[in-house]
């Protein structure tokens, strides 16, 4: 049972903070994600209805279950986390989220290592970088913050 309700709170958090930080980027972002000069044209385009309607569908379902899948991969070391001061925790669950979910995935786009690697360089510009890591460094906060916390009561 400590597991599962550790698994809920967990996607909880993630999903809100996932949500949280997108409402705060999405006014300097919104050049990433809409219309045909998108600058982000391989995403679907949230001018379109339909796209749009798609994505609002499925984004909240599927980001309960990405945090109770990531929440997972944190059970064998439950207890060690629980023993952390609440600064080593937000320290830990911020820098995972923005290394592990980010930064160093092995997904490409246009903001991580990978997109270094791969990407054709019209993808490639400071203006995607910075709005894109703006997001994923207020999400990886808001997460350590209050996962550091509510998973640990």
């Amino acid at each position: 049972m400590e597991y599962i309700q550790f698994s809920l709170r967990f996607a909880l958090v993630h999903t809100g903070a996932y949500f949280i930080a997108g409402l705060l980027a999405y006014r300097i972002s919104r050049d990433l994600y809409h219309g045909k000069t998108r600058l982000l044209d391989f995403l679907k385009d949230m001018s379109n209805e339909l796209e749009n309607d798609r994505v609002s569908k499925w984004v909240l379902p599927l980001q309960l279950l990405r945090g109770f899948l990531l929440s997972m991969v944190l059970y064998p070391i439950m207890g060690l986390l629980g023993e952390l001061s609440y600064i080593h925790r937000i320290i830990f669950l911020a820098g995972l989220m923005f290394v592990y979910t980010d930064f160093a995935s092995a997904i490409p786009f246009p903001h991580n290592i990978e997109g270094f690697i791969y990407f054709k360089e019209r993808y490639l510009k400071k203006s995607v970088f910075w709005k894109l890591e703006f997001e994923m460094i207020i999400f990886s906060l808001i997460f350590g913050l209050v996962s550091g916390w509510i998973l640990f009561l």
